[in-house]
């Protein structure tokens, strides 16, 4: 199959050929921020938070999905990138409900990770939001579509890895929606419950269900006896 030897933020690192740019610098100890990538099962360059500057090359690219190649000169950290990076985060945000300090993911979020770590504080884009119902149809998952950025991670994971295929993209562009097929409830569709979404979620638009306050509303209730 051969390797390929390129240059990654003054850094050179020599792969298999068909590596990706993107694991050729976590190789390399070159951190490049993704949303939607998901080694080996979701690699579709949608996010595009992971875009590199690639010389020679006249737009920036995906790291995800473009393949290294022999004596290619790859820069993560440029202004160009550092911009595009940023105004892609920003709209994702900007169709985001603003709950981060209720949210369920909150500290755990992967968008909320990288809004601070690229320094948001402020979205210059305003616009229309989707509104959709929460699903809380099952007993164990919570599908809150407001929440969800389209990364398909869970499309992918309950396809390729759970072989369900029980949610998948339905609509287009603003109206793009995951969820089961129909708009039907997570409940009513071959869901096997198994949790790997939620586990892949990078947002709170899958969660598990949370019975934190059914329990301490029953450990108060003076008419129940609490055994320890």
């Amino acid at each position: 199959m051969g390797e390929v030897t390129l240059t990654i933020d003054g850094r050179q690192v020599t792969v298999p050929a068909g590596t990706s740019v993107l694991e050729a610098a976590t190789q390399a100890g070159v951190k490049i921020p993704t949303l939607c990538y998901l080694e080996e099962i979701n690699e579709i360059g949608s996010c595009r938070l992971c875009v590199v500057e690639i010389e020679g090359a006249r737009t920036l690219a995906a790291s995800c999905v473009t393949p290294a190649a022999q004596g290619m000169v790859v820069h993560t950290n440029t202004k160009q990138v550092r911009e595009a990076r940023r105004a892609v985060l920003e709209l994702i945000i900007s169709n985001h409900p603003f709950e981060c300090l209720t949210c369920v993911r909150s500290g755990s979020c992967e968008l909320q990770a990288l809004a601070e770590s690229l320094g948001i504080r402020e979205i210059r884009f305003e616009g229309a939001k989707s509104h959709h119902s929460v699903d809380e149809s099952t007993p164990s998952i919570v599908r809150d579509p407001d929440k969800c950025i389209l990364c398909r991670r869970c499309v992918a994971v309950c396809e390729q890895v759970q072989g369900v295929s029980a949610i998948n993209v339905s609509g287009r562009g603003f109206n793009s929606v995951v969820g089961p097929a129909g708009e039907l409830p997570l409940n009513d569709v071959a869901c096997t419950l198994c949790g790997q979404c939620v586990l892949v979620c990078p947002t709170g638009a899958l969660s598990e269900v949370d019975s934190t306050r059914e329990v301490w509303k029953a450990l108060a209730d003076p008419k129940k006896q609490v055994v320890v």
